[in-house]
Order: structure tokens, then C-alpha cells, then sequence
């Protein structure tokens, strides 16, 4: 008895399995209709089978309304048949689910062939017989006819089959709905991201910015499983319909994780969230190599395993986040929800829980939307939460500057006192300053005074010498003279004038009258050079010294070389030979008696040069001038030892020498610059050592012009 029940079961089971679907009839005025209860299916694993061996398979009914095939890597066959009992000689069928990769539907025909339509993501889309995202086949069907028909399919997605039969018009206007209603919620998405990157550029807060990119990528998700960005963004490209159902949906996480960190601040306030986020980022990030590697069954079950955790960890974080008083986090979390409940509905609905049917089917583009208007609202009040914080940071700061404003008059009080102190205090090392800047400038001057002096002693001592040297013996040979003139006074009056006049002419050989008349003459002619020699002299002091010419004014530079040249003779060392190579050279408007200056310092530095080279070479000192574009251009140049770069780089600092301490204040040429520099001219040096130097002074022609 046990054996022939268990039989019995398993017959009317088999039977049940083995009984074909009833075919679809098509009347008159019938609507659009579902014909999930019309299929019969069967999966092939093997994905080897052709149309022909297929009719002979095992096709089961799925007893449901929009047959729910999962994610498989197999092929699935689906057959049904349909009757015409209308008047209509063409009728639609539409799969309504636009990422199936491969789909192709096979119409037995009467003579047992079979003609076959192929499309899918697998096939460009301008080979569909009809422009829209569904696969829609038209039926060439006459009334009163019967026809067998064949679907295979092949996804590597989530698969269902919800497949309707109706006119050309019900399917188009079925169609034209649901776009108005997409159109509805694209126009959501791109008002809440035009609105989002508006606050963004005001506020130039980054988690604006983030959003408009999360948002955009919602809707691209929504697009894609829809199949509106195959149709109108990349038709020619099936790997990228293929493809885009993963890449797309892991840039939407991606984003939605970022953007979630920097609106909840997760890495200031809860940081355990913050590094979870981080390794649900990692593991998004992850989802690309299984896809890139066309390993799409894979890439497709990862994806939806870590969009179930993130949406969970998401929801978990929000409410954390929300329980410790963190406001922003409740909007986030009431946004979160709903949009979960929406992924919950699709999901069930996914998995024959919940019916095929409008709600089901716009559950996730309404959660989708509601949660983008949500999270504007809350970023919106987050700009209000900062406006709020921002006017009580400044009455804070008001205060705290009310404060410090009290504080400060105290201290600023303080430091302007101390500020006069030390005034008066700088006033004074001021002073100071001045005053042993006055006593070095002098010293300088004194030292070079001082050998002026010398030079000018030891030149009018010679001429000097020779007159006081010429005076004893002129007043010796006019005392002579004297006497013999004496003598001729007194000659007598008497008649022994023969004898006296014997005595004078005995007198005159004893003077040696001839001898003294040229002695005389040489002497007057000593006394007379002495004194023209110290007249030139004289005159080269006064040419100096330019006593009476201390404003501006045109002068002959020649002069003032040759003059201080006279006053230095002295300096100048037995084995130099002084060479003048003087130009065309016009009056040029100077301070004669500063320029004087400059050239006794560049002088006397080359004598002091030369005095510590080698003595017993031939040395020279080259004074050139000539006019050089419009300039004037001094060239004093000497054989001595030169100087090395480092020292070139420092003579014209104050209070730099190279001589030997007590012997030099280092002013000299700091003072030769400062001149120069008043007259709006420059000075170079070419040295080298043991090369000698080079001191080339350019002066302009008018020194009130080139200020000018």
C-alpha cells in the first residue's frame, strides 16, 4: 500500500511537471497581458544546445507571473504559444527587462524551419526591429493562426522574465509611461545636483560637491538598469552594456561612501565608522578585478554581497552617529531608511516575495528620488546648522574681543611707554652713531691730510733750501761789492789817486770781482727757480683743494690728475714710472674737490701697492681717460700685487683694509664709492693676483642732466 501511494504521488507530480502550458489567446480589445503563466521553461547547463535538440527537452512551468531565473551561468529556454483570434494580422511581444546579454527568439514557421531575431546587450542596439530599451519582437501572425515560439536567454545578472503580448499601441503607450515617469525622477536627480553644486561654489564645502557626484551616479544606476544609457550614451558598445550593470553601481558606492564621511564628519566625530566606511571602500574597490577580468557572474554577486553590507553598516553608523546627538546624522538616517526600504522592495520583488507590478517596479526610482530630496534638505540645514554656529562663534569672539580689546589697551599703553624709552634711548646711539661716523670721516680726512702735508713739506723744503743756501754767499759777495764801493767813495782828494786807485784794483783780484758778478747772477737765477717752483706748488694745492669751488660745476678732470699727482711726487716710489694716456676729454660737471678726493685715494692705494711688491722691477702706474658712449671714463691701472675675488668683493666696505693695524681706517675707498655714487657714476675693478688692478671710474658729463 506504502509503495502504490508513494507511486501514485510521484505520477500526478510528473504528470503535473510534465504538463504543457496552455497557449496565449489574443482577442479583440484585450489589454496589454502578462503572459508569465503562458511560458514554459527549461535551463540548459551544458549551454551547448541547439533549437533543434531543444524541442525535445524537458520544459517545465514556472507557475508564475514574471518567472524569476536568478544569477546563473547557464542558458536559459523559454517556449510558449500564442493564438489569434483578433483581427489584427501583427502583434508585440516585449521582454520588459533590458540588460539580459543575449536574447533570441525563434519562430517556428510552417514548414518546421525556424526564423530567428537576435538581440541583447551582446548585439548593438541599431539591429533592434523596434527603438526602445526592451527587447520587443514584432509578431507577423494572421488571425485565427496558431504559432509556437522560442525565447533563449543568457545573462550574467540578476534574471527575470516579466514578457507582454499586446498591439503596437498598447506596448508604446505601456512604454511612453514609464519614460514619462523616469523622466520625472532624472529631473529630480539633476534639480537636487544643479541645486547641491549652487551650494557648492557658495560654500566651497567639498561634501557638496561629493553629493552632485553620488546623485549623479544614482541616476546613471537607474538609467543603466533601465537601459536608457545603452540606448542613448554608448549603443555601439556591447562590453560596455555588458559591463556598465557592475562598473556603474560600484562608482555609485564609492561615492555614496565618500560622501557619507564627509557629510556625518565621521573622522572627527566617530572614527570607529570612519574605518569601517574605509573597508567597505576597499572592498569596493575590489569589485573591479572580477569585472575587468570578464569574470561577470562573480563581479555580479560580489557587488550585490557588499552594496547588502554597506547598506547595512551605512544604516548602523547613521543611527550610531544619531543616538550621540549628531543632528545631521538623523537626516541622513530618515533619507537612509527610505531609500533601504525602496532597495528592500526591489529586492523581495527580485525574489518572487512581492508581485511584478507598478509599485514594485518604481519602488527603487522613488526611494532613489525621495532620499536625494532628503539629503538636499538635510545639506541644507546643515548650512543653517553652520550659519548658527558661525553667529555664536562670532558673538563669542565679540566678546573675547571686548575682552582682549581691554587687555591690549593695557599692554599697547605699557609698550608705547617702553617704545619712548627706547626712543629716546635709539635717539641717542643715534647721536652717538653720527658722531663716531663725523670722527671717522674726519680721521680719513686727517690721514689723508696728513700725507698731503708730508709730500707738500718735502717738496717746498728743496726750492726753500736753495734760496736760504744761495742768501749767505749773495750777502757775502754784495758785502764785497759793498766795500769796493766803499773804497771808491774814498778815494782822495788829493794828488795820490794813481796809488789808490792801485790799492782798489790790488782790492778786486783779492774778491775776485768777475767771479763775484757771475756768482750773483746764479744765485739771483737759484732764488728766482726756487721760488717759481714753489709758486707750481702752490698752485697744485689750490687746484686741489678746489677751496673755492665746492658746488658744481665744469672742470677740466686732466687738472685735477696732474695736481694731485704734484702733491703726491713724493709718494711716489723711485722704481714707478707715472704714464698719462689722457683723451679727448671735454669739462664735465662735478664736485671738483670730491673727485680731487678719489683720485688721491686710488693713487695712493696703488703707490702703497706697488711699495709692497717687488723693488727692484720697473713698475708704472697707467692714468687713461677717454669718453665712452656718452660718459666720461677714468682708468687708473697698476702693476702691483692685485687682489684675490674675496677681497674685491669687500674693499668698498666701510672699515675693510688690508693693511696692517694703525696703519689704514678702511674708509678710503668707501668714501671713493660714496662720491661716485653722488655723482650718479659707477666704478669697476679688474684685478687678479699678481696681476695688478684696475680702477675704471664712469662719470656722466652733467650730473644735473642724468639725475633728470
Amino acid at each position: 500500500m506504502f509503495r502504490f501511494i508513494v507511486l501514485l504521488l510521484l505520477t500526478i507530480f510528473g504528470f503535473q511537471q510534465l504538463e504543457a502550458a496552455p497557449p496565449f489567446v489574443f482577442r479583440n480589445n484585450m489589454p496589454l497581458t502578462r503572459i508569465g503563466k503562458n511560458l514554459e521553461i527549461y535551463t540548459d547547463k551544458t549551454n551547448k544546445l541547439d533549437i533543434n535538440a531543444v524541442t525535445k527537452a524537458p520544459f517545465t512551468s514556472p507557475d508564475e507571473n514574471v518567472p524569476n531565473l536568478q544569477i546563473t551561468p547557464y542558458t536559459h529556454w523559454v517556449r510558449f504559444t500564442i493564438t489569434n483570434e483578433s483581427d489584427l494580422r501583427e502583434l508585440l511581444l516585449e521582454v520588459e527587462y533590458p540588460t539580459i546579454d543575449d536574447i533570441t527568439l525563434f519562430e517556428r514557421q510552417p514548414d518546421g524551419s525556424y526564423k530567428t531575431t537576435h538581440l541583447g546587450e551582446f548585439t548593438s542596439y541599431s539591429n533592434r526591429p523596434v527603438d526602445h530599451q526592451n527587447y520587443i519582437f514584432p509578431l507577423a501572425l494572421h488571425p485565427n493562426t496558431t504559432r509556437q515560439y522560442y525565447l533563449r536567454v543568457v545573462a550574467g545578472e540578476q534574471l527575470q522574465l516579466p514578457i507582454f503580448v499586446g498591439t503596437r499601441d498598447q506596448v508604446m503607450e505601456k512604454n511612453d509611461y514609464r519614460e514619462l515617469i523616469f523622466g520625472l525622477y532624472i529631473g529630480v536627480i539633476l534639480a537636487m545636483s544643479c541645486y547641491n553644486l549652487f551650494l557648492y561654489i557658495s560654500t566651497r564645502d567639498i561634501s557638496y560637491l561629493t553629493y552632485v557626484s553620488y546623485n549623479i551616479f544614482v541616476g546613471l544606476t537607474q538609467a543603466t538598469l533601465q537601459g536608457y544609457t545603452f540606448r542613448f550614451i554608448y549603443p555601439g558598445s556591447p562590453w560596455m552594456a555588458q559591463h556598465a550593470t557592475v562598473l556603474v553601481p560600484i562608482v555609485n558606492g564609492l561615492t555614496a561612501l565618500w560622501f557619507i564621511q564627509q557629510f556625518l564628519l565621521t573622522k572627527q566625530y566617530y572614527k570607529t565608522g570612519h574605518k569601517l566606511i574605509n573597508i567597505l571602500i576597499a572592498l569596493y574597490v575590489g569589485c573591479f578585478v572580477p569585472s575587468l577580468l570578464d569574470m561577470y557572474i562573480v563581479a555580479q554577486i560580489w557587488v550585490q554581497v557588499v552594496v547588502g553590507i554597506a547598506a547595512l553598516s551605512v544604516l548602523y553608523i547613521s543611527a550610531r552617529m544619531s543616538l550621540m546627538g549628531y543632528s545631521s546624522a538623523r537626516f541622513f538616517l530618515i533619507a537612509w531608511s527610505i531609500f533601504l526600504l525602496s532597495v528592500l522592495v526591489f529586492v523581495l520583488r527580485n525574489a518572487n516575495v512581492l508581485p511584478y507590478n507598478e509599485f514594485t517596479y518604481y519602488a527603487l526610482q522613488i526611494g532613489s528620488a525621495m532620499e536625494a530630496l532628503l539629503l538636499s534638505f538635510a545639506l541644507a540645514y546643515k548650512i543653517n546648522l553652520f550659519k548658527a554656529e558661525a553667529l555664536q562663534a562670532s558673538q563669542e569672539n565679540e566678546r573675547l574681543v571686548r575682552e582682549q580689546n581691554i587687555i591690549l589697551e593695557d599692554k599697547v599703553h605699557k609698550r608705547t611707554e617702553e617704545l619712548q624709552t627706547s626712543n629716546e634711548e635709539l635717539n641717542i646711539a643715534m647721536k652717538n652713531l653720527k658722531d663716531a661716523q663725523t670722527q671717522l670721516v674726519e680721521r680719513e680726512k686727517m690721514a689723508s691730510l696728513g700725507q698731503l702735508t708730508a709730500g707738500i713739506a718735502h717738496e717746498i723744503n728743496n726750492p726753500i733750501n736753495f734760496v736760504t743756501s744761495n742768501i749767505k754767499p749773495l750777502k757775502l759777495d754784495i758785502q764785497d761789492i759793498k766795500t769796493l764801493l766803499e773804497k771808491y767813495d774814498a778815494l782822495p782828494q788829493s794828488q795820490d789817486i794813481h796809488g789808490a786807485l792801485q790799492d782798489i784794483a790790488a782790492f778786486k783780484e783779492e774778491i775776485d770781482i768777475d767771479y763775484i758778478h757771475d756768482e750773483i747772477s746764479s744765485l739771483i737765477k737759484g732764488i728766482e727757480d726756487g721760488a717759481t717752483r714753489t709758486s707750481e706748488i702752490v698752485k697744485g694745492l689750490r687746484t686741489f683743494s678746489r677751496l673755492d669751488e665746492s658746488e658744481l660745476k665744469s672742470v677740466d678732470l686732466h687738472e685735477g690728475l696732474d695736481s694731485t699727482l704734484v702733491l703726491l711726487k713724493n709718494n711716489i716710489p723711485p722704481n714707478v714710472k707715472v704714464v698719462r694716456e689722457y683723451g679727448s676729454l671735454p669739462k664735465i660737471e662735478c664736485y671738483a674737490g670730491k673727485m680731487n678726493q678719489v683720485f688721491m685715494n686710488i693713487l695712493t692705494n696703488a703707490f702703497n701697492a706697488i711699495k709692497t711688491n717687488n723693488k727692484d722691477r720697473e713698475e708704472m702706474v697707467t692714468i687713461t681717460t677717454r669718453e665712452d658712449n656718452g660718459l666720461a671714463l677714468i682708468s687708473i691701472k697698476d702693476t702691483g700685487p692685485g687682489m684675490t675675488e674675496k677681497v674685491k668683493e669687500k674693499i668698498f666696505d666701510p672699515f675693510f683694509t688690508t693693511k696692517d693695524v694703525g696703519e689704514g681706517t678702511g674708509l678710503g675707498l668707501s668714501i671713493v664709492f660714496s662720491i661716485i655714487e653722488k655723482h650718479s657714476g659707477r666704478i669697476e675693478v679688474i684685478t687678479a693676483p699678481d696681476k695688478g688692478a684696475e680702477f675704471i671710474i664712469y662719470l656722466p658729463m652733467s650730473v644735473t642732466a642724468h639725475a633728470s
